[in-house]
């Protein structure tokens, strides 16, 4: 039997990407002028950060219970196999929920057989990993060698990024608003990453050459194989940098495979317009 794929909308994948791939997509949602919307359906990124350009303050919360439920009851009822990739627990509560959910289901359909996989990623570090799981489902690979090649990038995946704006992150509580004022003065960028799913700061890094230089020498340090990954970039409605960013990697590794999206909804009403972030793996399977 196929595997389907599930993923939440904190993956940071096109809407047209669930539906030529089959994926199955968990909306997270957007809370904006008191409205509430699923994020990649009723509203999107470039929205979102229009809005934030205006000054306004888009909310966000996990995926409802409710989509959880109709989803899951529907695999039941199909007899779909299924393996959910969730974006990071320390950054969403949609992982406990569908977990929860999923014993709930169980209850009335026990023979349901969904996975629930926490990435402890965020961003298109999950979403590598979905399209490797989604291409592999496509090609007959068994759920056990699905969930060991997602078992082995979850361990793997690097993320390194940077915001344009530290207000936006002052307003997320994460740093201080005397920070985001003195980074902002001094064209200071913070470059963080993830550590056991949790977004950690870096260091600051005063400038953009000397950020991208700097992101250079991380992948070097970090990086294994980059000339024939697959590397991801996300950005906040900022694709020209995005393409700058991938340009110095090129030039620098020789990598030829790039996936480039815009930062969705959820994210990006976090971080904010002009946000960067890269995503490569630092170990890669052995060829068979």
């Amino acid at each position: 039997m196929a595997i389907t794929i599930l993923a939440d909308s904190a993956c940071d994948l096109p809407l047209s990407f669930y539906k030529e791939n089959n994926v199955s997509l968990i909306p997270l949602q957007v809370h904006l002028d008191g409205e509430n919307y699923e994020d990649l359906l009723t509203i999107n990124s470039h929205e979102v950060y229009q809005a934030m350009l205006k000054g306004k303050a888009p909310k966000t919360s996990q995926a409802s219970p409710e989509y959880f439920i109709e989803t899951f009851t529907q695999f039941a009822k199909e007899k779909k196999q299924g393996i959910y990739i969730a974006f990071s627990s320390e950054l969403s509560g949609t992982y406990q929920t569908a977990v929860m959910i999923l014993n709930q289901v169980k209850e009335e359909y026990p023979d349901l057989d969904i996975e629930i996989v926490n990435t402890k990623c965020a961003s298109m570090g999950v979403g590598l990993i979905v399209k490797k799981a989604a291409d592999l489902a496509a090609n007959g690979a068994t759920k056990e060698e699905i969930l060991a090649d997602i078992e082995f990038q979850t361990r793997h995946m690097e993320h390194l990024f940077t915001v344009d704006n530290l207000e936006y992150l002052a307003r997320g509580g994460r740093i201080s608003k005397t920070s985001a004022l003195v980074g902002g003065l001094l064209n200071i960028k913070p470059l963080l990453h993830v550590e056991d799913g949790k977004l950690v700061p870096l260091e600051k890094i005063r400038g953009k050459k000397k950020l991208i230089k700097r992101v250079i020498e991380l992948m070097h340090e970090r990086g294994k194989n980059l000339t024939t990954q697959t590397i991801a970039i996300s950005h906040g409605d900022d694709e020209a940098t995005a393409l700058e960013w991938k340009e110095a990697i090129q030039n620098e590794f020789g990598t030829t495979d790039f996936m480039i999206h815009t930062i969705g909804s959820v994210i990006g009403a976090h971080a904010g317009p002009g946000t960067i972030a890269l995503f490569f793996l630092n170990d890669t399977p052995e060829k068979s």
